[in-house]
């Protein structure tokens, strides 16, 4: 079985940074592109990074890019998502997807290939 399980969240003042982590457990990791969305309290679901199962290829939303920086280590398991410079709009819990399916191939973003997530961290930006 699939866990994802997300770590790293809290509350923060505009213009401070965080670091998300996701450890996976369940299948062989370095095999899987994975990615981050996020949901504010009050909207839908926001994808905002993926990243190849290398780890070379990358993809951010407008919204974050030049902020956020998504990585992953395939030696041990997790895939971060430095924030930096956060915003209110930012405040939303945040959750690690996986790719349905294996393999190195990469093209543009397509959300509906993530499914499998974890529970969520918040995080929460205020003066």
């Amino acid at each position: 079985e699939v866990y994802l399980v997300e770590s790293g969240g809290g509350l923060v003042q505009p213009g401070e940074s965080l670091k998300l982590s996701c450890h996976a457990s369940g299948f062989t990791f370095r095999a899987y592109a994975m990615a981050w969305a996020r949901q504010p309290p009050e909207g839908g679901l926001d994808w905002i990074s993926a990243l190849s199962s290398g780890g070379s290829l990358k993809w951010y939303a407008d919204s974050v890019k030049g902020r956020f920086t998504i990585s992953r280590d395939n030696d041990m398991d997790p895939v971060d998502l430095e924030l930096d410079n956060l915003k209110s709009d930012d405040m939303a819990t945040y959750y690690c997807y996986k790719r349905f399916f294996s393999g190195a191939c990469w093209g543009p973003f397509l959300a509906n290939v993530y499914r499998d997530r974890g529970r969520g961290p918040q995080v929460t930006v205020s003066t």
